[in-house]
């Protein structure tokens, strides 16, 4: 599979970073990015996570500069040294940009479309043409070079709006929301092929999103992000298995949120106790995922004993609503249920929770 060249890697500092504007009616002012300092390594595929409204995408754009920060610094880093990009215009950062939109021109051919860039920056002839064969090898869309857009499906067109953005050989590729008009069958396909390109070409990527699953299957690290502030930075499964707020916790997938008073690493739950990773006493809240919690045959010893108030069949798992006796409703994800009706409702089960999946969280949530 052809192979995008890249330009030197390229590290990303964002330090304190804030973006305000005037408050609705002229009083005071409205936060959209508040002080918010990370750094992006050579080479990763780092994801902007967040609902909508919490400044994912205003960080993005100030990244590529299409918006003035209030206050703090953006800087650039390769082995020529570091330049300050904050005040500088976003032809000279020398980023590609993908987005939603794919912002295609209707009356260009993908071939036309895809050299726009190389075409601003006065390339022409056989580098040119070239560049843009090796831009369309490496998304796939070799051979659709005469088509116009109307042409094309989302998903082509998506995989056109990428290779524009790579044809320039930008130090930094940065996407907003690329995947979010296609339906879920392309989403998935194109999830792999754009960590493929990324990684192979070792180029540096900022991707801003609302989705959940895209930032877990597809990140090298996440940052969530909640009313312009980074709530929790690091790697997906790090940011899955171990939240560090609620609002983490029940943002990156479902989960039970659980609060009580322990005593010596235990929580009691009805009538049963619920065993944590560590010797806790006092006030506790915590979060526990609903595949953590595994149906087990009622009375099994450490078991919480428990019935089925909702059984939900999804073809590859079984979502359970489940009542712990004298406690709280739980959620429970059972995988590949095969065909026991052991799992209806009004069953009487246990639950079996392992201390390692329960994850303790901070009283600021």
């Amino acid at each position: 599979m052809p192979e995008i060249t890249h330009n030197t890697p390229t590290a990303v500092s964002v330090r304190e970073i804030t973006k305000t504007y005037p408050a609705h009616g002229g009083q005071g002012v409205s936060t959209a990015v508040n002080a918010v300092s990370l750094t992006i390594e050579p080479g990763e595929l780092f994801f902007l996570l967040g609902p909508s409204g919490c400044g994912k995408t205003t960080l993005l754009r100030m990244i590529a500069g299409f918006i003035e920060p209030t206050s703090g610094s953006i800087s650039f880093s390769d082995a020529a040294g570091t330049r300050d990009v904050t005040h500088l215009a976003p032809e000279r950062r020398n980023t590609g940009m993908v987005f939603q939109s794919y912002a295609l021109w209707p009356h260009m051919t993908v071939a036309q479309n895809v050299a726009f860039g190389l075409d601003v920056r006065g390339l022409s002839g056989i580098e040119k043409a070239a560049r843009v064969k090796e831009a369309l090898a490496a998304v796939r869309m070799d051979g659709y070079e005469a088509r116009k857009p109307t042409q094309l499906s989302g998903g082509q067109q998506q995989r056109v709006a990428l290779a524009r953005a790579l044809v320039v050989r930008p130090a930094v590729l940065l996407l907003d929301e690329p995947l979010s008009n296609l339906d879920a069958k392309l989403r998935h396909e194109l999830r792999s092929e754009i960590r493929r390109i990324c990684k192979s070409s070792g180029l540096t990527t900022v991707y801003v999103t609302h989705d959940q699953k895209e930032a877990l299957s597809m990140a090298d690290r996440v940052a969530v992000m909640s009313a312009g502030q980074v709530q929790q930075l690091g790697p997906p499964r790090e940011l899955y298995r171990r939240p560090a707020s609620r609002f983490v916790a029940e943002f990156l997938g479902e989960t039970n949120i659980l609060s009580g008073t322990a005593a010596d690493g235990t929580l009691t739950l009805g009538t049963g106790r619920l065993r944590l990773p560590t010797a806790l006493s006092g006030a506790v809240t915590l979060a526990v995922r609903p595949e953590s919690v595994t149906p087990v045959l009622a009375g099994t010893v450490g078991s919480l004993d428990a019935v089925i108030a909702e059984s939900e069949y999804l073809g590859e798992s079984v979502q359970l609503s489940v009542r712990v006796s004298g406690g709280p409703t739980l959620r429970a994800s059972v995988l590949n249920p095969g065909d026991s009706d052991a799992l209806r409702p009004g069953a009487k089960i246990g639950l079996a929770i392992r201390p390692e999946d329960v994850t303790v969280l901070p009283d600021v949530q």
